[in-house]
């Protein structure tokens, strides 16, 4: 029997024997990146709150809670023999054995943070995206890595066609199917920044951006198909093991399960409605795991879209900061994943806008802010932070880490409104 199908088998057996739980607590902050072991018993959740946690997927408690990264925890990936590596702000890869402590090896990957990771068919090289415009194969057995440079802007996923090659995603818009060997790549440019990319066992691609257009390319032809989600922002994508379905998550708390072939929605999963920023499917296809900004990792049923035990409605207590339902807390939901509002809130990957207003930027004790910010003669004020979202953070303050993003001048002035408030 293939391993496989073995995996199939032992996840099966793994639900059939009782209540599972549904939800797992144990994550100080969002949960940015999912993935399950090989074994299909446990998974991997890597989390803003800069520490990775191994989880058991039968009794939903944690195994073992792995503090290693100087920055957010971004990206986690299943390696072959129950290994798994992770990797996020500071631009380390860590391999982990699952019972250890510490990391089998540390690779010094990238120039800035690590967003993405995938493993090659063969099981021997991890590919990493990063927002130093590269992305990288590292081979795990050593050896000198292969980076990739074309990228104009941060690089924000990759993944592998069945055949080797390495796809990218990025900022400028262009999809990148790089050649085995040396040469240029063929890139294919979307109308969108993108945030999300997948391939699927046959190898249709599957990417999404800012725009909340699911965008699916063929196999042979690279025909493009386009399926508007209208929810806002794609954040991440998973397609099922045995291909045909996708799951897609939103940046306003839902998630999609599209139909490949139809190009059509089949389900909708819906949850509290925060952000969803993280999926993995189980290995038999029969179940979603979620991880997204109220802390918890979920678990649905992939065929039906309902979610396994009741939908405990969690928010995290910066989002009460202001009672009501005003349209700034709607927009301030986006930068809840970085950013806490109360004095006890503390920093996250982003520092805590707690007092922010009359602060000069990269003051705040206690955060690691680059370089180039603290060369910067910026007050936070309303018409400077309003400025921030005009032009995006990469113009106003460069240097920064923060995600590029512009917001329409309603929401910069609601946005406003709210902070002023919740951050006194």
């Amino acid at each position: 029997m293939f391993p496989s199908r073995l995996a199939a088998l032992a996840t099966a057996l793994l639900f059939l024997a009782g209540p599972a739980a549904a939800e797992f607590r144990g994550h100080g902050g969002p949960v940015r990146a999912l993935a399950i072991l090989e074994d299909g018993a446990a998974a991997v959740s890597g989390s803003f709150d800069q520490s990775a946690i191994l989880w058991d997927l039968r009794s939903g408690e944690a195994r073992s809670v792995l503090r290693f990264h100087e920055g957010a925890v971004n990206a986690v990936l299943a390696l072959p023999g129950g290994r798994f590596a992770t990797a996020g702000e500071d631009g380390r890869i860590a391999l982990w054995q699952p019972g250890g402590g510490q990391p089998l090896q540390v690779e010094e990957a990238h120039k800035g943070p690590i967003v993405g990771l995938a493993l090659s068919p063969d099981g021997g090289r991890i590919a990493s995206a990063s927002w130093d415009g590269t992305a990288r194969l590292t081979p795990l057995s050593g050896g000198p890595a292969r980076v990739f440079e074309g990228h104009q802007g941060q690089v924000n996923a990759v993944a592998f066609m069945p055949d080797g090659r390495l796809v990218t995603a990025g900022y400028d818009a262009t999809l990148r199917i790089w050649p085995a060997g040396e040469g240029a790549p063929a890139i294919r440019t979307l109308p969108t920044p993108l945030n999300a990319l997948a391939v699927g066992p046959g190898g249709e691609i599957v990417a999404g951006g800012a725009d909340g257009v699911l965008r699916l390319l063929s196999t042979e032809d690279q025909a493009l198909t386009e399926l508007d989600l209208q929810t806002g922002p794609i954040l991440a994508i998973s397609v099922a093991p045995g291909g045909g379905r996708a799951a897609v998550a939103l940046l306003r708390g839902a998630v999609a399960l599209v139909d490949l072939g139809t190009a059509s929605t089949a389900a909708r999963l819906v949850g509290p409605g925060l952000p969803v920023w993280s999926l993995a499917f189980s290995q038999d296809g029969a179940e979603i795991l979620t991880g997204g900004s109220d802390r918890l990792v979920r678990r649905w049923n992939a065929r039906t879209g309902e979610h396994i035990g009741p939908v405990v409605m969690m928010r995290p207590p910066e989002l009460n900061a202001v009672a009501g339902s005003e349209r700034g807390a709607e927009v301030f939901k986006a930068c809840a994943a970085c950013h806490t509002l109360t004095p006890d809130g503390g920093n996250r990957a982003g520092p805590t806008l707690h007092g922010v207003f009359g602060r000069r930027v990269a003051s705040l004790p206690g955060y690691n802010f680059s370089p180039a910010l603290k060369q910067l003669d910026i007050v936070w004020n309303a018409e400077t932070i309003s400025k921030l979202f005009e032009i995006g953070p990469a113009r106003y303050t460069p240097g920064t880490k923060m995600p590029e993003q512009t917001v329409t001048a309603e929401d910069r002035e609601a946005l406003v409104r709210y902070l002023e408030k919740a951050t006194r």
